[in-house]
């Protein structure tokens, strides 16, 4: 544990540098996923069932059923809503956006009596969405958010209250200018103790207002093909486009009405995340018998090359000690945000499936249906971050990196996803339900680190003359934690967070 709470702080004492942190790589990776509304409306269930622009995200092996094309559009929109509790005291926040699921083109051919074939297929996908509001607030008696710079200062062993007025620009320095942690009395130069000036023990009232924006688009150009109708493979380039953004304040103000030097202070962070990345996804499929279909696919980490950029300000009002004063990281460093160009590596997934469809005959307009399951294993510790090339190489960039891989070992783990999902089809209408469970990414750490995602789905689908519509909803039940901050010697507390969204798709597809 001891270990775990040491890296957690060399990685604050760098942060005036870099914004990273390890919660950055679980958010790239956990996320549900998205297609169209029939692969949603069955869980997600994908990997062996096929015939959908979706397998070209999770087995592109599926695409090989195509004997002839499809034009497809998927525009949704997204509703959720958050309730945070923090010490007690329960806060709720929605935002509602509008998304896109899985949406191009496919074109397939048939040769020798359609007993073998090839597919190809370029697809846009909204893959993950991070646009959500997040607030919480309660009476903390143990702890103080300024805590965390007092301990950035310790850990650096540092007693010049020069430096750490201008040495920590995006964080402990607007603190200590703003006097929200103030020098000791008795100290000399170049040998000052510090402190904060938060009454801790009467009581704190602290809130923390987040906004997060953004996604990954992903872009694929998928290749499948079949041989004797009986063995089907797949691979997909995938370049996934990341996008994120959050601005994030969070505030403490005396619980008290007495006059002791403090009111209260408040730091507001702003970082925005930009890049692309590549990977692959190999898939087979493979049918012993003409209504059973077995499935695996393998996805590659994704590679990404993002940027960050970052800045901060800090307001503290120390009543009748020094008012209220403000200061943001641009007067520290000529303006400019923090940036920091580095790469990412995101888990690697596998996933195995099987399906039974209901008279399986050649001629998909007389089949009844189909049931299918897939399980999804990801190792989420196994994201890691490392130096671009072309940015900062420094010793103390890389010391900072593989600290923080290391964090991410200690606080992640691997887990395994569930899906199930069926198809009733009458004629030219379908019916279709689906469940898919998201397992717990955290080790427990002895601080409630626990979460995990329930979806359950159903839709309708039309087909008829080269024209199908499909329309599904899909209702997400979700539980995380999420933590302010972080500290080695004193106690520190999440706020649990219970979420629940809708996901509503439209799906319109042309023969071609």
């Amino acid at each position: 544990m001891k270990k775990i709470f040491l890296v957690l702080i060399s990685i604050t004492t760098y942060s005036w540098l870099i914004a990273q942190e390890p919660a950055d790589a679980l958010r790239y990776s956990w996320y549900t996923q998205s297609g169209t509304a029939r692969q949603q409306a069955v869980g997600g269930a994908m990997t062996s069932l096929g015939g959908d622009l979706s397998a070209a995200y999770i087995n592109p092996a599926g695409l090989a059923f195509y004997k002839t094309g499809d034009i497809v559009i998927t525009p949704g929109f997204n509703l959720l809503n958050n309730k945070a509790t923090y010490f007690g005291r329960t806060e709720a926040n929605k935002r509602n956006t509008g998304s896109f699921g899985a949406t191009g083109v496919v074109f397939g051919t048939a040769t020798g009596k359609q007993r073998s074939g090839v597919a190809m297929a370029i697809a846009i996908n909204r893959t993950a969405s991070f646009g959500s509001n997040l607030l919480y607030r309660g009476i903390n008696n143990q702890s103080s958010y300024s805590q965390k710079f007092l301990e950035e200062i310790q850990n650096n062993n540092d007693k010049d209250a020069n430096n750490v007025a201008s040495n920590y620009p995006f964080g402990t320095s607007l603190a200590f200018n703003t006097y929200w942690i103030d020098t000791i009395a008795g100290g000399t130069a170049n040998n000052y103790q510090f402190q904060t000036r938060a009454p801790v023990t009467s009581g704190l009232i602290q809130e923390n207002a987040i906004v997060n924006k953004g996604g990954i688009t992903e872009l694929a150009l998928a290749f499948a093909a079949t041989s004797k109708e009986k063995y089907f493979f797949g691979l997909t380039l995938g370049v996934p486009f990341l996008h994120y953004s959050r601005e994030a304040t969070f505030a403490e103000a005396d619980a008290t009405t007495n006059i002791n030097n403090f009111d209260f202070a408040s730091i507001t962070e702003n970082l925005t995340t930009d890049g692309a990345g590549i990977n692959l996804k190999l898939g087979f499929l493979y049918k012993p018998k003409e209504y059973i279909r077995l499935g695996i696919a393998v996805h590659t980490p994704t590679l990404y090359q993002l940027t960050d950029k970052y800045s901060a300000s800090v307001t503290t009002n120390t009543e009748t000690y020094m008012g209220q004063l403000v200061q943001n990281s641009s007067t520290l460093t000529n303006g400019e945000d923090a940036q920091f160009k580095y790469w990412l590596i995101s888990p690697y997934r596998v996933m195995i499936s099987a399906s039974y469809v209901l008279r399986e005959i050649q001629d998909v307009r007389k089949q009844k249906g189909f049931l299918t399951a897939d399980i999804e294993y990801i190792n989420y510790k196994a994201s890691s971050f490392t130096t671009d090339p072309e940015g900062d190489n420094s010793s103390g960039t890389k010391s900072y990196l593989k600290s923080l891989n290391k964090t991410i070992d200690n606080t992640y783990k691997s887990a395994f996803n569930f899906k199930v999902g069926g198809e009733l089809k009458f004629t030219t209408i379908m019916a279709r339900l689906g469940a898919a469970y998201y397992g717990n990414p955290y080790k427990n750490s002895g601080h409630g680190e626990k979460g995990n995602r329930f979806q359950l789905s159903g839709g309708l689908g039309y087909r008829n003359k080269g024209v199908f519509v499909d329309l599904t909803y899909v209702h997400t039940m979700s539980k995380d934690i999420h933590f302010a901050y972080r500290l080695e010697n004193s106690p520190y507390y999440g706020a649990t967070i219970k979420s629940t969204g809708g996901n509503v798709l439209l799906t319109v597809g042309f023969k071609i």
